[in-house]
């Protein structure tokens, strides 16, 4: 069984996250969301809102599970016998940050693979920073998360 890890904050998960994924898990048998417990990040949401998030947005897709880890990818990788981590590319500058972490990785456990796709067109400017920040200031995201999402922003900020 081969599987694969998509390693990240996500906080919140967004339509670029789900592209990646759905492409992704056509090509392992199961997907790892692998949920950044970083207690140094300062996040909107908590680790198992994020989890519950995650959820609910991927139920459409049959072989993920999702889990989180305060430890390093490269073991969490090893413990559940993944060949590889996908990670997103929106744009050249991301590149030079995601080597580094690909050969980090490598470096950490030689028996995965990174491999980066890149995102749809549509969703190149999208990042989870830019999602908080429109929603914050009640602008339209609702073609850039989905509904449960949307759902959970709203209530983060404007629970009134």
């Amino acid at each position: 069984m081969r599987t694969i890890i998509y390693p990240g904050t996500f906080d919140p998960i967004h339509c670029g996250h789900i592209d990646i994924a759905e492409r992704a898990s056509k090509l392992f048998d199961k997907l790892i969301f692998v949920v950044a417990d970083n207690a140094e990040k300062n996040t909107l949401f908590t680790t198992l809102e994020r989890i519950d998030l995650i959820l609910n947005a991927t139920k459409h897709i049959d072989n993920t599970e999702t889990y989180s880890t305060d430890g390093l990818v490269a073991d969490f990788a090893k413990e559940h016998k993944a060949v590889a981590l996908i990670r997103g590319l929106r744009h050249v500058s991301d590149f030079e940050f995601e080597f580094q972490m690909a050969t980090m990785n490598y470096h950490l456990n030689s028996e995965v693979s990174t491999l980066l796709m890149v995102t749809k067109e549509n969703f190149i400017h999208l990042n989870s920073s830019m999602v908080k920040d429109i929603a914050k200031h009640k602008g339209d995201i609702s073609s850039f998360v989905p509904v449960n999402v949307l759902e959970k922003l709203n209530e983060k900020f404007h629970h009134n």
